[in-house]
């Protein structure tokens, strides 16, 4: 017997509150309107990197598709430069 709509719905969902709607974080820099993400802004590209020293993702930064590249070239360019750590710690 297949299993019903309801079910397969349910299936992906999983953990508390999942009966409404997720939220979209906004990105930041369709916000301010930001051309080109500047690799020198170090300030600003801490807030895209984690404790380790990895690349945050989409899902957790709220950027774009486009400024979400932009900002993994500008961090990958801003550590070739030596002015952000490729580890930290």
């Amino acid at each position: 017997m297949a299993p019903t709509k309801d079910r397969q719905q349910q299936r992906g969902r999983k953990g508390p509150g999942t009966g409404g709607p997720i939220k979209r974080r906004n990105c930041y820099f369709c916000k301010e309107k930001v051309d080109e993400v500047d690799y020198k802004n170090t300030g600003q590209l801490r807030r895209y990197i984690s404790e380790k020293g990895k690349i945050r993702s989409r899902r957790i930064t709220g950027a774009c598709r486009r400024h979400q590249r932009q900002v993994a070239v500008a961090i990958k360019r801003a550590r070739e430069m030596a002015l952000l750590p490729y580890v930290s710690g």
